[in-house]
């Protein structure tokens, strides 16, 4: 069999990264590819990151060069796995003990939709889009993620596709609801071994009957959102609702009576003070297999930005629970604390977005949707790897100062040990020649990756 031939390095770094997915591409072009779609996703936020702008092309005429018309085949055409894709990059950071999942952090399960015109491109529908908060036409995706106070970083995505798709609508076979495809990412996790104390979601999950029973089926801790209206079968003159059971425990400053003080403590070094009410009404109780508790930041008034409804199986330490309970125990302060931790859900959306182009694809077909997702995935992965193997790399002063003019210690970026410098493409029609510096502007992208911390819970990020 003959050596493979070389590709053109990635710059610093991303050249050591991306060389370990080599071997799940067949042929050179899809080597050279993969390093040219991720210097792109990771270069300033300021630059779009479609196809055209991925390949320093001109936007619409620039389509038709050569440059964009290589990484749309890689996307479209090409015959790579996405999903050894995704399987490698969660292996690379299962290898290092900075980046490796813990049983201290969480599952969480989100979804967002973000807006597409048209209706040929894959799953595109009219419906309820997160992003942008209202019905649009647009592309849902449902998300798993893992998460403790260290770090974060996605599983899965899997695209969710709307009713009108399937020739029977909701009745067909093949029709997933978000909460089912939720349910799914949940058991993959399980299955690959992912170790975590609990499976965390919002209120669309927490209020979804089949996704708790399935959680419970797996035998899974988990704290989930509810609604304030989130309500169950009662008699008349009885607690039906959760917005009921709360008006049971009044707050009273001067006597707190069954609210608990909670102290969170975040990233920043802040601290804030938080109640949180363990409530007995209707199937919730401390004795039952689900508990019901209410975490504000102020119990009498109970503002809708920072008051959390929760459903949680896992016990109250030295409380006898039902058998068919969660055995697994946590107080209110851990409660809290494993809620707490879904917020980076939101936070890695922000990164995605706003900084590595998850929604500025410019393809339609399923695999090329998928393929670009995995892509935003690497690069975002990219960053904690970096991080965590920064013991490998070594500062290069000649890039920025060690110190500002004022005498202010800086962060100095660093570089891959060898060839640091990748060569861009040659200036010419259409073109417009920045990939020249991409190792430079590589540089910045890695001193800024996400911090580790110590710190009990992340807050809001």
């Amino acid at each position: 069999m003959s050596a493979r031939k070389p590709t053109t390095p990635a710059p610093g770094p991303l050249e050591d990264y991306v060389e370990q997915f080599d071997e799940l591409f067949a042929k050179r072009s899809q080597r050279e590819a993969c390093r040219r779609y991720l210097e792109g996703l990771l270069l300033p936020m300021e630059r779009n990151k479609t196809l055209t702008g991925l390949a320093n092309t001109e936007p619409v005429v620039g389509a038709q060069h050569a440059v964009a018309q290589k990484l749309q085949w890689f996307l479209s055409e090409s015959t790579w796995d996405p999903a050894a894709m995704n399987q490698r990059r969660l292996d690379l950071l299962a290898k290092n003990t900075s980046t490796s999942a813990t049983s201290e952090g969480v599952l969480a399960i989100d979804e967002t939709g973000d807006r597409k015109w048209g209706n040929k491109t894959a799953h595109v529908g009219r419906q309820y889009l997160g992003s942008i908060g209202k019905v649009d036409n647009g592309v849902v995706s449902v998300h798993s993620l893992w998460a403790d106070e260290r770090l974060y970083y996605p599983l899965e995505v899997e695209p969710y596709t709307p009713a009108h798709w399937f020739e029977k609508r909701q009745q067909d076979p093949a029709f997933r609801s978000k909460p089912k495809i939720a349910l799914e990412l949940v058991e993959k996790a399980v299955q690959s071994d992912l170790p975590f104390r609990a499976v965390v979601a919002d209120s669309a999950y927490g209020g979804n009957l089949g996704f708790v029973e399935g959680l419970e089926q797996l035998e899974l801790g988990y704290v989930l959102a509810l609604k304030p209206s989130h309500s169950w079968w009662h008699k008349t003159g009885e607690v039906g609702s959760v917005e009921e059971a709360v008006q049971i425990y009044p707050w009273q400053p001067e006597a707190p009576g069954v609210w608990q003080k909670i102290t969170r403590s975040f990233r920043d070094g802040h601290k804030e003070t938080w109640w949180a009410l363990e409530a007995a009404a209707g199937p919730y109780g401390p004795e039952k297999s689900q508990r019901l508790v209410i975490v504000s930041t102020d119990p009498e008034n109970l503002p809708d930005l920072t008051t959390w409804y929760l459903v949680t199986n896992l016990a109250v330490p030295d409380v006898e629970q039902a058998p068919e309970g969660h055995r697994s125990a946590a107080d209110l302060t851990e409660v809290v604390r494993l809620y707490g931790l879904r917020v980076w859900v939101e936070q890695s959306y922000k990164q995605v977005k706003q900084a590595l182009g998850w929604a500025q694809y410019q393809v339609r077909s399923d695999m090329a949707i998928r393929r670009h997702w995995q892509l935003v995935c690497c690069a975002f992965s990219f960053c904690w790897w970096s991080a965590g193997f920064s013991d490998s790399l070594e500062f290069n002063p000649a890039v920025h100062p060690a110190s500002s003019p004022s005498g202010e210690e800086k962060k100095e970026p660093f570089r891959a040990i060898g060839p640091y410098l990748a060569d861009g493409s040659s200036p010419g029609p259409r073109l417009a020649g920045a990939l020249d510096h991409a190792a430079a502007l590589l540089a910045g992208v890695v001193t800024q990756a996400p911090a580790s911390s110590t710190a009990s819970s992340p807050g809001f990020g």
